[in-house]
């Protein structure tokens, strides 16, 4: 098998792994609320960190969904360089994400991993989506 064509399954491991990983934060933030807050912590600052975090995890889940559609539209699926940053992106997001998730770091740290591993990869695909259905190049 070639490189290319091992990087498109790679690529969607990845980002399924990714994906997984954010699931799982979103169905089990409670101990990683609580690492955010002070140890006397009132319900109020806890329902703004919980607020905080389910809505970055809602940014997640839709830059997935663009960078799914432009996977499986088939407009980034063999492009190279889309391939190789989305697979280190979302490689480096879940071994991130599962620091994150078991040693309970600080919430602002996820706001960091989000816009390293999840905006800069839907950035390209709508970049790759404005050139292909735009101004009409080939996918590749």
């Amino acid at each position: 098998m070639s490189a290319v064509s091992s990087l498109v399954p790679a690529r969607f491991l990845t980002i399924i792994a990714h994906l997984v990983i954010v699931i799982t934060i979103f169905w089990s933030r409670e101990n990683n609320v609580k690492a955010c807050l002070p140890l006397d912590f009132t319900p109020e600052q806890y329902e703004n960190e919980d607020r905080k975090l389910v809505v970055a995890l809602a940014v997640t889940l839709g830059l997935f969904a663009i960078e799914l559609v432009g996977f499986f539209s088939g407009v980034s699926m063999f492009n190279c360089s889309q391939g190789l940053l989305s697979t280190g992106v979302h490689v480096s997001a879940t071994v991130a994400l599962l620091f994150f998730l078991f040693e309970q770091w600080d919430c602002d740290i996820y706001w960091w991993i989000l816009v390293i591993c999840s905006v800069l990869p839907a950035f390209v695909e709508v970049v790759l989506f404005i050139a292909v259905f735009g101004l009409k190049k080939k996918p590749l």
